[in-house]
């Protein structure tokens, strides 16, 4: 039997009233199954779930909670019928991590942010165990994968609104200005670089040229028409170009891939006369007229009031691919036009 002393010494030691929330100290005691047994001086072991535990799938429990170590956890649930609270030990590392990450914000530091989603207009990544986005504007490769890890920049941080955005590209930044003045001052007109393509957009293409985005515009893909890009380059590809445009103050520079080849309308001059009636392909047909190719990478122009007057002569409409005898009325070398008539 017991004394009233050690009676009122083991009311005092179970004398608690947790609530929700709070931070508390407690001692691992041991491990079972899918959860850390917590001693925290109540009634029996209080219980941490393992997601309430592990930040990765790739760390191990037993790393992070050490046998007989005292650990902070939060109470996540008041005691259940059988006396056993429920506790996160997942949830006050978050708060310290937010803290940590609140200090290097202001110091504007680099932080290291596994992409654990990728989702329509960027990707989601884990920081410190705390999920952020990185905007597709603000990643310097459009390569990414799950798992893949970054070098990141904090743009905002407010967990109340739940508004946290890193930046790959802005710890390239200061980087990069410094190569693209250097490739700036380095490149000359008419220079021939070589290149990877980047991007390619309906007006055409983005090269890096060692450093630095340049314009590929679509005009200047190839002697064809082209309606679109993609037709002709692929991502990824090393090109060969040359530069036709610098602008030093707005950091631009403007590229030509069919000022590689031999200009076709030169070759054309030599062998297209006015009034040759010649074969050609219809390549394009617009409301204003058809294109046809009479020479290769040269098209001609019939107007409307021709294509209107071949249907009415044939009973039929003229379609891409046709072949048609022509006539050609006029050649303008200079500005690339030629206008045809119906033979």
């Amino acid at each position: 039997m017991i004394s009233d002393t050690e009676f009122e010494q083991l009311i005092e030691k179970y004398n608690y009233s947790y609530k929700p929330k709070e931070i508390i100290k407690g001692k691992v005691v041991g491990y079972d199954g899918n959860c850390v047994l917590v001693d925290i001086n109540a009634k029996t072991s209080a219980k941490c779930p393992i997601n309430e535990v592990l930040m990765s799938k790739e760390q191990d429990i037993k790393d992070i909670l050490k046998l007989n170590e005292e650990y902070d956890f939060v109470i996540n649930s008041f005691e259940d019928e059988d006396g056993v609270f429920y506790l996160s030990h997942r949830k006050v590392m978050l708060s310290h991590n937010l803290e940590k990450l609140e200090e290097k914000f202001k110091n504007d530091e680099v932080v290291l942010g596994s992409i654990i989603s990728i989702v329509k207009g960027g990707v989601c990544v884990s920081v410190m165990g705390v999920k952020g986005f990185v905007p597709s504007s603000q990643l310097k490769t459009e390569e990414t994968k799950i798992g893949q890890e970054l070098e990141l920049k904090i743009l905002a941080l407010d967990m109340n609104k739940n508004n946290f955005v890193l930046s790959n590209k802005k710890v390239y930044q200061e980087s990069i200005e410094n190569v693209k003045k250097e490739i700036l001052d380095k490149v000359e007109l008419n220079m021939v670089v070589k290149g990877r393509v980047v991007r390619i957009t309906d007006f055409g293409a983005f090269v890096d040229i060692g450093g630095i985005d340049a314009l590929l515009p679509l005009s200047q893909i190839s002697w064809s028409w082209i309606d679109n890009p993609n037709d002709v380059l692929e991502l990824g590809e090393k090109i060969d170009v040359e530069i036709i445009g610098i602008d030093k103050e707005k950091q631009r520079i403007s590229l030509s891939l069919k000022s590689l080849e031999e200009n076709p309308w030169l070759e054309a001059k030599e062998k297209l006369e006015i009034d040759k009636k010649i074969k050609g392909k219809v390549v394009r047909i617009k409301p204003f007229g058809a294109f046809v190719e009479v020479y290769p990478k040269v098209e001609g122009l019939l107007n409307k009031y021709q294509l209107q007057e071949y249907k009415k002569k044939h009973n039929k409409d003229l379609i891409e691919q046709d072949e048609i005898d022509v006539v050609i009325k006029k050649i303008d070398i200079e500005n690339q036009k030629i206008n045809l008539d119906l033979d």
